[in-house]
């Protein structure tokens, strides 16, 4: 916005729209792109918060002793939905509806068993990573509408952010291979583009496809419209079931599977997805004359198909394959929104795959704080020339120390809290929670005490050092150790144990460059005239404030 009154050219009013948009909500983009990320490995996230179940290990009879127990504690359910180990979690999770329960997951009840025994386990309560992933599109404690409008609404800004930052940087993909070190507003320009050409196409499809799937609660009038307000006629409409696959009636009621139905069924499996494994199976109507055992790939085939898994469905009785109707192919449009979100939610991904979204997602996470940090810096020359720093500034500056590095901190409290905790302690997940938004808010209060400087090292230097203490924290609070869980092949534990220790020495370098880097703004000044003092890194310059701590 030129303030000459000239006319703007296209670059120019994008720059403008570029930085408010970015700055407006970044704060809450990098959490939603960051735990967004994590979520890739919820699964992991949560088998690592319950060291109960790392003892588990799967046998050639694990599906059989499943069926045993289930038999056992579920004789009267009307469904049994079963998901095996694998390499994500190494427990069986199993759940069942009793006749008359309520419809939906309210009405399930759940257990998780131990994979080489078939014996109930009891695991801590924990939401595991489930916090974190829907934290990053439903935040916490408030009406879940409001907070799916508030994350649409920062969606839809860094939209507009990812596409005026391309039209404001005509050379982008030049600037691209341009890195200048320790030049302070340049280095920190240089990364803020190096991330977004790097992860440009991620970050236009994440965020593209977020919206997508929160386009009924954004934009809900075209279904009021073509289902005259009936929303809910709709949603039955998209989630129609094909018709129950029907078993041949037996005189004998059926309620687990014999070990030879199941071993036939587990046979066929493997010849129709050589590739693959069953990753769940569900047992319809047990105890019936009519029992049907239809089994899932571990994971999506088909992006068009919204990563939903090929199916197959038995017999219970004698394991003999039953025909299944052919799913009805998607519309073109209903194709378009299922790769989309497909792509989003990462159902379809295999481990490499899953790993190259993550990083893609880190890659987008320090895109998004380097802007917030460029915002600052680019400011300091102004506030030299003032000599001293506006309010508005130093809230920026405060708020960018608790929602970036204060968001590391949130998280490692988060897993800390998790093991620290005693395991019987009544409403424990609630406090796990309460764990998290206790030191993200600490981390705030603690960068308005601070400078600017000292708060970016200690915050870092904190959550560098519980992360990388989560491996030995892990093993000395009933986990498996990192050796143990490389031996036995428990990569869910292992890959969790892994990547915090590097996260937190990522952060601890971040930290130890910032302590070595630069002078105090007073020698800066006294050894060079305001003419020639570069505008150099707001987090070395280290800002002052009245009355903050050096």
């Amino acid at each position: 916005m030129r303030t000459d009154a000239k006319p703007e050219s296209l670059r120019q009013a994008m720059s403008w729209l570029h930085t408010w948009s970015g700055l407006v909500l970044g704060w809450l983009l990098f959490a939603v792109f960051l735990l967004g990320t994590l979520s890739f490995a919820r699964t992991e996230i949560t088998a690592w918060m319950q060291p109960e179940v790392h003892g588990s290990r799967a046998g050639p009879d694990t599906l059989g002793l499943t069926m045993d127990t289930l038999a056992r504690i579920a004789p009267a359910a009307t469904v049994w939905s079963i998901s095996l180990p694998g390499p994500r979690d190494p427990a069986v999770r199993v759940s069942w509806r009793e006749p008359g329960a309520a419809a939906g997951r309210a009405g399930l009840k759940r257990a998780v068993l131990d994979a080489g025994t078939g014996e109930v386990l009891e695991p801590r309560a924990t939401r595991g990573g489930d916090f974190l992933y829907r934290f990053h599109f439903e935040l916490y404690g408030m009406p879940q509408v409001w907070a799916r409008w508030i994350v649409g609404a920062a969606t839809l800004f860094m939209l507009v952010a990812i596409v005026s930052g391309v039209i404001t940087h005509k050379k982008i993909f030049t600037d691209f291979f341009t890195f200048r070190p320790r030049k302070g507003q340049r280095s920190w320009l240089d990364g803020h583009n190096a991330t977004a050409v790097l992860a440009l196409p991620f970050n236009f499809v994440i965020t593209f496809s977020g919206l997508l799937l929160l386009m009924y609660q954004l934009m809900p009038w075209p279904i009021e419209a073509a289902y005259q307000g009936d929303t809910r006629a709709y949603f039955a409409e998209r989630r129609a079931a094909a018709a129950p696959v029907q078993a041949p009636g037996h005189d004998a009621p059926v309620l687990a599977p014999p070990r030879a139905a199941l071993q036939s069924i587990l046979d066929q499996a493997a010849a129709a997805w050589p590739d693959s494994s069953i990753g769940a199976l569900t047992v319809n109507r047990p105890g019936g004359h009519a029992v049907t055992v239809e089994a899932r790939e571990g994971q999506g085939a088909s992006l068009v198909d919204r990563g939903v898994a090929r199916r197959a469905v038995f017999d219970a009785a004698s394991g003999a394959r039953l025909d299944v109707p052919a799913a009805v192919a998607p519309t073109a449009a209903v194709a378009v929104y299922n790769v989309f979100t497909s792509a989003h939610l990462g159902r379809f991904a295999g481990p490499a795959l899953r790993w190259l979204l993550f990083l893609s997602g880190m890659v987008g996470s320090f895109m998004v704080a380097s802007g917030m940090v460029l915002w600052v810096v680019k400011r300091l020359p102004e506030r030299r020339k003032l000599g001293r720093t506006p309010k508005g500034h130093r809230l920026v500056e405060a708020t960018n120390v608790a929602a970036l590095a204060g968001l590391f901190l949130a998280i490692a409290a988060y897993f800390w809290m998790n093991r620290l905790l005693p395991a019987s302690l009544a409403g424990r997940a609630d406090w796990e929670i309460r764990g998290f938004f206790a030191a993200w808010a600490l981390s705030l209060a603690y960068a308005c005490l601070r400078t600017h400087r000292r708060a970016w090292i200690d915050t870092l230097a904190l959550s560098a050092g519980l992360l990388m203490l989560l491996p030995a924290l892990n093993a000395a609070t009933g986990g498996a150790a990192l050796p143990v869980s490389i031996a036995r092949g428990l990569w869910s534990v292992a890959a969790f144990d892994l990547s915090a220790f590097a996260m937190g020495a990522l952060l601890a370098f971040m930290a130890f460059k910032l302590s070595r880097s630069g002078l105090s703004p007073a020698s800066r000044l006294q050894r060079k005239p305001p003419s020639a003092a570069p505008a150099n890194d707001a987090l070395a310059a280290g800002s002052t404030n009245a009355g903050a701590r050096p």
